[in-house]
């Protein structure tokens, strides 16, 4: 089995340790970071699979580091944060956050929450059909790669499996509560608002290359229309 690497940038060293301890108890190596800064350098270093991200470090907080690792790459990225409001929650997904646990939280919870967008980053779904077809999107489900019109869309882990939960389905409405339970894994506590911010994020990227197959069904869910 292959040990992937997660980092934990937190600047309170007990959280750090609560995490660590969890983390390795499964198997994984960890790498520690106090402060903003220093997790976008560990991360530029490479060699990290995955980076749990604390909201609020001194100097570059956790929002700030989370815009430039997306500015750079597709690192999967789980937050924590101490504060409970929705805002921060959805600001967090709306920056490319593949996942939220606010604080205090349980380190079974989060290691199920690393371990189900680990399994959303890099393990294609037990279906015979290796690349969805959706005009000119195609979703190459071995590579866990997107490209509309041949252009490479950048999409995280949860986006990607949003998206191919609708395509796979092409014409068939999905409400909200369907795509949590499709595209995440059991026992993952998500929103609807959650849902519709991560929709939000596929249409406006899907639209940056001239294509937009997600219709909203208002009060009921979402849909991707027949090609034309």
């Amino acid at each position: 089995m292959t040990t992937t690497t997660i980092l934990i940038a937190d600047d309170d060293a007990h959280i750090r340790d609560v995490v660590r301890y969890a983390l390795e108890r499964e198997g994984h190596r960890t790498i520690l970071a106090a402060d903003g800064g220093e997790a976008i350098e560990r991360v530029r270093e490479g060699g990290i699979d995955l980076v749990v991200l604390d909201v609020l470090m001194p100097d570059v907080d956790g929002l700030t580091v989370c815009r430039r690792l997306r500015a750079e790459g597709r690192i999967p990225i789980v937050m924590l944060s101490s504060r409970g409001d929705v805002v921060d929650r959805v600001l967090g997904l709306e920056l490319g956050a593949d996942d939220y646990v606010c604080k205090p939280f349980s380190p079974r919870e989060l290691v199920t929450r690393v371990h189900a967008v680990l399994r959303r980053a890099g393990s294609p779904p037990s279906s015979p059909d290796e690349v969805i077809r959706h005009g000119s999107i195609s979703v190459d489900r071995i590579r866990h790669e997107v490209r509309a019109g041949g252009k490479k869309i950048d999409l995280t882990a949860t986006e990607f499996a949003v998206l191919e939960t609708l395509l796979a389905q092409t014409g068939r409405l999905l409400s909200r509560a369907q795509l949590i339970r499709r595209a995440y894994s059991a026992g993952h506590h998500i929103t609807e608002r959650t849902i519709d911010t991560h929709v939000r994020r596929i249409r406006a990227k899907l639209r940056a290359a001239g294509v937009d197959p997600i219709e909203t069904v208002h009060g009921l869910g979402y849909k991707a229309s027949d090609p034309s």
